[in-house]
């Protein structure tokens, strides 16, 4: 009767389903950044996405960042973890260091710049510049929570 009891309050109960998603911040010698401007909404960001099922987060962050800007890059640190309590998106950032390739656009971007930390804090959103402006300042991992709009949480 308890085993039956238990797993029924378990079907009962809201299970968090989480994605985890990673991405880099990549920094040239000269301190520029390199970000994105999204093809699917607009918005400037760094380069990165969902891990897939069997990658390892550095692994995958080489891939997105390949993918997304056509710029190969080296994994240095993980810089940051960052959680959207709304949508349930654990973001691993990692700092790289480009190491090959050339900028280009693909599917998922309509510009890949290498910006300032000035203009990454103009053209993107608190959410999004801060995971690029951490990872600068050599005091991570940092750990935040967001809503998508604004910060919640800082370590």
């Amino acid at each position: 009767m308890l085993l039956y009891m238990s797993n029924s309050a378990r079907e009962t109960s809201s299970t968090p389903l989480h994605s985890v998603s990673v991405a880099g911040a990549v920094v040239r010698e000269d301190g520029r950044l390199l970000a994105i401007r999204r093809a699917d909404n607009g918005t400037w960001e760094l380069p990165g996405g969902v891990l897939e099922l069997t990658e390892a987060p550095e692994e995958g962050v080489v891939r997105e960042v390949w993918e997304e800007t056509g710029v190969r890059v080296e994994v240095d640190e993980l810089t940051g973890v960052y959680k959207n309590t709304t949508r349930g998106i654990v973001a691993l950032v990692f700092r790289c260091k480009p190491s090959g390739g050339a900028e280009r656009t693909s599917n998922e971007s309509t510009a890949v710049e290498w910006l300032t930390p000035e203009q990454v804090s103009e053209r993107m959103t608190e959410v999004y510049a801060v995971r690029l402006l951490d990872a600068l300042d050599g005091a991570g991992p940092h750990v935040r929570s967001h809503d998508g709009q604004r910060l919640t949480a800082a370590r």
